[in-house]
């Protein structure tokens, strides 16, 4: 096989790992009532405590023009509430209200669980170097 056809298969092989892995995952958090956009915007929020609404999107991977529609979303289903800064009028930051806490901590353990079980084919050491190619054919591919 030739270097480029290796390359190809690489990519595709890539594409369908990422593509059943996200199924798995989207299947997990539709049970819950979210899109996987909600749940990484709680997700987020969870883990790294008040974000301001500009850099989620960023954050989450999704464009700067959906992020407020989600977090409208959360926002009306008591999830999430905007805090004005109080250094920046301009910048405004999405917290995690004790209901999203509670829900969050209610589903975050179970989802854990469901990608521990996507990655437990994986030994340690195949893990490891999993995550280190991975990076790097992302950090490589930022710049193109």
């Amino acid at each position: 096989m030739s270097d480029y056809n290796k390359q190809l298969k690489a990519f595709t092989v890539l594409l369908r790992a990422a593509n059943a892995v996200q199924e798995v995952s989207r299947q997990d958090i539709t049970e819950n009532g979210l899109n996987l956009t909600e749940f990484a915007v709680l997700e987020l929020l969870y883990h790294k405590g008040d974000q301001p609404i500009q850099i989620i999107g960023k954050r989450v991977l999704i464009a700067s023009s959906s992020i407020t529609y989600v977090v409208d979303k959360l926002e009306n289903r008591g999830f999430v509430q905007r805090l004005a800064c109080p250094d920046d009028r301009r910048v405004t930051f999405a917290s995690l209200t004790n209901a999203g806490l509670v829900f969050i901590e209610s589903i975050f353990p179970k989802h854990e669980q469901k990608v521990a079980q996507i990655f437990n084919i994986l030994t340690e050491e195949e893990l490891d170097t999993f995550i280190k190619l991975t990076k790097r054919i992302g950090l490589q591919n930022t710049n193109l």
